[in-house]
């Protein structure tokens, strides 16, 4: 599942790069913000704590607990721009790059190490989905509510 978020995410980077109508680069970017917030929701609540423990490699995880804190930092700010803005292209692009580092760093270093470990992978992809799939029906009745009220 997380391999799977850090393509799809990857892919929007990198169909921004090719939008130009500032509406359709708003609306991709609140699709990346929203989609990088609810991965580094569920690796933070669920998948990093059992990893530290499983892996005891506490210099990697403390490096990616100070990356999704960068990321999250970009893309409070990115919510609050227009694609008029200045520098609001530049936050993107620098966002996917950190993005880019960061799931490198997770899958070539950290997912090694938590398939070598005895971490419970079903069980542990399980919790995360139920909580993604939580926080989707979450924000579909957000959404409708908005509508209706």
């Amino acid at each position: 599942m997380l391999r799977a978020d850090h393509t799809r995410v990857q892919e929007m980077f990198e169909r921004f790069e090719s939008v130009r109508d500032p509406s359709r680069k708003e609306k991709l970017v609140q699709q990346i913000c929203s989609e990088l917030k609810l991965h580094a929701r569920l690796e933070e609540e669920i998948f990093y704590p059992a990893v530290r423990e499983a892996i005891r490699a506490d210099d990697l995880m403390d490096e990616a607990t100070v990356e999704h804190q960068s990321a999250k930092d970009l893309i409070r700010q990115l919510e609050t721009m227009s694609a008029g803005d200045a520098l609001y292209d530049a936050k993107v692009t620098v966002l996917g790059e950190y993005i880019k580092h960061h799931v490198k760093e997770e899958q070539n270093e950290m997912f090694p190490k938590v398939r070598a470990s005895r971490l419970d992978l079903k069980e542990l992809g399980e919790r995360m989905r139920a909580q993604k799939d939580g926080a989707g029906e979450r924000s579909a009745i957000g959404k409708l509510k908005n509508l209706l009220y």
